[in-house]
């Protein structure tokens, strides 16, 4: 497919020639697969629509004819991805796509779809395939769509199909249809009794023939222009003469009915209008019923507006006052007001006026509304009133003193008790239609239970408020106390909190005073050996080293657990990590575990630290080889897995895209209570020096902190799964090399100068004389304002070697101030723990190099080195 040849022939292939499709994930137009090529000359020399989505990410072709289907969108769909571009109908797409992906072929016929080809909402039904296209290899790289628009005909059809169901339902009418037939030149209209009864006209002088002038006197003023610009559509000859329409006629009485009207214009040899006959029939019970459901259907739109709006709210008065003016505006009444019932008194809380009634307001006895009608509120009755002058249930000397004249109230009722009313008033005599008091009393119901638990979220503040003081008056008192603790705990109810958080620090303390007795130990040793003159101390080096060594990775299990281990993600394939790890996984669980992978095809990239991610799969694998003492099989799979709304909300997890690493094995199992806790730190099952019990909670730790999730499964005797839903990765990023074997390190040279900052006296000794063996010239400083002052001096500083949590003046503060000074010194950062200053959300920032504390001399010359040598 050379480019030149695209560019000659369409204009959708002269565009593809012309992009720069190197920074695309599709590559330049040369590398491009000889599949793809071959369906891009195919479809660009064909008439018919079509569209091709390709890779991975279903990138966009199309040709020409299939250009105005795109209509705003079509600056930015070639090579874009096809759910962007067709976004606003995606929702119904993506079950055809992901059908078609998986090998099938779709046909959809007559499908509604709203292209918004214009940026406006529009019907238009369309005929397409949808079938999958296929790579060099033979694997399904993508979809080709063919399709056609076939709107006309479904309207066509659409309105045939209306047009034969009137005139079946007026056949079916018989006595109600009248016939008339126009002789136009002549402009007299003869018609039977029918016809003429419609229109209320005289049936003799209807048979005798009248003026059409007669007939359209009889058709209601507000419809008449429009039946008159049908009938003029009929006259004209280069149409097909038929006449369709629906108005309204007066009758003689002033009421109107719904009339039909349906007949066909013939013309004569000069292409004049001549006879027009037809047929008009009643369709008023029928039209009644259509506005009658299109009034419930806004109603029932203004309903649901209104009660979603009240959810959203949590003030009581707010939600009376704003229901109130919506029920108003919605009615066209004077007033709406909210009361509260007590015993025998009316008080009168929120409302709203338009100005011609004043707002209620105060208190009043309940039975100034009229014993007879306090009855029926009590009971749940509505009380309607058109006048309340000539209504014998209001006392006249009351009725006299009330401002409006007419209205209703609905009765606001729980557990059968009346705690509220709605009132609403008029300040005329008003007919109070059905409609409108069904509206009221619907209003009125939904209004008084999200009041009712608005009214409730209140008490339960103020109580917790109350409470919450109170357990502040509480704990000071206690604080002061010998068992301050104990009371504070059984008063906040806080009892698993603190007994989790025991287990913590006594685990914690347990493993550390191991550590440190080793250490000591074997210091004490090495004092004892070299103050007697020996020198066979080897041992105790080693000894120390190791429990120092093993008390550092305790503490970075700690942060992993508590997500403050600092992670460096990047696009990860798991499916070659999983291969990388799969030799080091058989050796290391002996010949006893069978150990098997599932790989799924076509594998996202995932997001994440590798290092962290293979420790977190190496950490599973350990625990499965112990709870299958007796040999077993582990199984580690991989997949793509779409994680919708329900599930994210319940696992506390963005829905969307993730990759799914599983670890199974056909272990013991853990009962539910086992289960329960699996997760928790320093927990574990395992006999004493078999594991510390923070193997699941790093594991946990690193996921949640790479904005993953995890899932347990165990069943006693079966075995346990726990699934690993790390975030896809989306971009271009190219996927790192697997790390080999470290190189040794190359020392340093005079000219390159380090200046040390370190608040901490003993590690700035330490990484001073460390640096300067290895051949480094060496500053040093203990805070960031005495570095300042030393860089102010003038001194050669080729990296700046700072501790990040430092008083005053942070690691980053410095660096930042330092690069201000010496824009290309390099920088690197040390710490036990980052505090934010140059990790967020767990994540290095960008560029940045860190060596965590604690580390060993080749540790420190490495990082060194990389960070001269970058």
């Amino acid at each position: 497919m050379p480019n030149g040849h695209l560019s000659q022939q369409t204009v959708t292939g002269r565009e593809i020639a012309a992009c720069d499709w190197s920074s695309t994930p599709l590559g330049p137009v040369e590398s491009w697969p000889v599949s793809l090529r071959s369906l891009l000359a195919m479809m660009l020399s064909c008439p018919t629509p079509m569209f091709l989505a390709w890779g991975p990410e279903l990138r966009c072709f199309y040709n020409d004819a299939y250009r105005p289907l795109l209509g705003i969108r079509i600056a930015g769909t070639l090579g874009e991805r096809f759910d962007i571009v067709w976004s606003n109908i995606w929702d119904e797409l993506l079950p055809l796509v992901e059908k078609t992906m998986a090998g099938g072929n779709i046909t959809a016929t007559d499908m509604k779809l709203d292209l918004a080809r214009t940026g406006e909402p529009e019907d238009s039904w369309w005929t397409f395939t949808y079938s999958p296209v296929f790579d060099d290899d033979g694997r399904v790289a993508g979809l080709l769509c063919v399709t056609g628009e076939t709107t006309a005909r479904v309207v066509a059809e659409r309105e045939r199909a209306a047009a034969d169901e009137r005139l079946q339902q007026a056949l079916s009418a018989g006595r109600n249809i009248g016939a008339w037939d126009w002789d136009v030149q002549g402009d007299i209209v003869r018609a039977d009794s029918r016809f003429a009864l419609l229109y209320g006209v005289d049936p003799a002088e209807a048979e005798a023939g009248a003026p059409i002038g007669t007939f359209f006197a009889a058709i209601h003023p507000d419809d008449l222009p429009h039946a008159q610009r049908q009938i003029a559509a009929a006259m004209d000859p280069a149409g097909d003469g038929t006449f369709i329409s629906e108005y309204r006629v007066l009758r003689p009485d002033g009421t109107s009915r719904w009339v039909s009207a349906q007949g066909r214009c013939s013309f004569d040899d000069e292409g004049r209008p001549a006879h027009f006959p037809g047929v008009s029939y009643d369709i008023d019970d029928r039209k009644q019923a259509e506005l009658a459901a299109l009034a419930a259907r806004v109603e029932r739109e203004f309903v649901l507006s209104l009660s979603a709006r009240q959810r959203a709210a949590t003030d009581p008065d707010t939600i009376m006052r704003f229901t109130a003016r919506a029920l108003g505006e919605r009615l066209d009444v004077h007033r709406v007001c909210f009361a509260r019932v007590g015993e025998n008194q009316v008080r009168y809380i929120a409302g709203w006026s338009d100005g011609a009634l004043p707002q209620l307001r105060g208190d009043h006895s309940i039975d100034r509304m009229g014993r007879s009608n306090t009855t029926l509120l009590r009971a749940g009755r509505t009380v309607v009133s058109d006048a309340f002058a000539q209504d014998n249930r209001f006392e006249p000397d009351t009725v006299a003193s009330y401002s409006a004249r007419s209205g209703l109230a609905v009765p606001l009722r729980r557990d059968g008790r009346l705690e509220g009313l709605l009132i609403i008033g008029h300040a005329e005599p008003r007919h109070w239609l059905p409609g409108e008091i069904a509206l009221v009393q619907e209003v009125a119901e939904i209004s008084w239970v999200t009041i009712q638990r608005a009214d409730a979220l209140l008490r339960l503040e103020a109580k917790v408020g109350r409470q919450g003081a109170q357990l502040e008056r509480v704990a000071t008192e206690l604080h002061d106390a010998a068992s301050a603790r104990a009371a504070a705990e059984t008063q906040v109810r806080q009892l698993q909190k603190m007994e989790a958080v025991g287990q913590l620090t006594g685990g914690i303390a347990h493993d550390f005073n191991n550590m440190l007795a080793v250490v000591i130990g074997g210091l004490d040793m090495i004092d004892r050996r070299l103050a007697s003159g020996r020198n066979d101390v080897g041992r105790y080096v080693e000894a120390a080293k190791e429990g120092a060594t093993r008390a550092a990775a305790l503490t970075q299990r700690l942060l992993a657990f508590s997500r403050q281990s600092p992670l460096s993600p990047e696009p990860v394939e798991g499916n070659r990590l999983i291969a990388d790890l799969t030799d080091l996984l058989a050796r290391t669980l002996g010949e006893r575990i069978v150990v098997e992978t599932v790989l799924g095809a076509g594998l996202w990239r995932a997001e994440a630290d590798r290092g962290q991610l293979e420790n977190a799969i190496v950490n599973l694998a350990v625990n499965a080889r112990d709870a299958m003492p007796d040999g077993g099989r582990l199984t580690i799979e991989t997949a793509n897995a779409h994680v919708g709304d329900d599930y994210a909300r319940e696992a506390d997890m963005a829905a969307g895209q993730y990759v799914l690493i599983a670890v199974s094995d056909t272990g013991t199992g853990m009962p539910p209570e086992v289960l329960a806790k699996a997760f928790d730190p320093f927990f574990t099952t395992k006999p004493v020096g078999r594991g510390t019990g923070l193997g699941l909670s790093q594991v946990f730790g690193f996921v949640r902190q790479s904005h993953g999730h995890v899932r347990i499964y165990s069943e006693p005797d079966v075995g346990t799964t726990v699934r690993l839903y790390l975030p896809r990765f989306y971009g271009e990023a190219p996927t790192p090399t697997a790390r080999t074997a470290l190189a040794p390190v190359r020392g340093g040279a005079a000219h390159e100068s380090i200046l040390v900052v370190e608040d901490e006296s003993r590690v700035r000794s330490f990484s001073v004389e460390v640096l300067r063996d290895l051949g480094y010239t060496v500053h040093h400083a203990s805070h960031g304002p005495e570095a300042i002052a030393l860089l102010e001096t003038g001194i050669r500083v080729t990296l700046l070697f700072t501790d990040v949590v430092m008083p005053g003046m942070n690691g980053r503060e410095l660096a930042d101030r330092a690069l201000a000074m010496r824009p290309g010194l390099r920088v690197l950062y040390t710490t036990g723990y980052t505090r934010n200053a140059v990790v967020h959300n767990g994540v290095l920032d960008p560029g940045t190099r860190l060596l965590p504390k604690p580390f060993d001399v080749d540790e420190l010359a490495r990082k060194v080195r990389e960070a001269l040598d970058a």
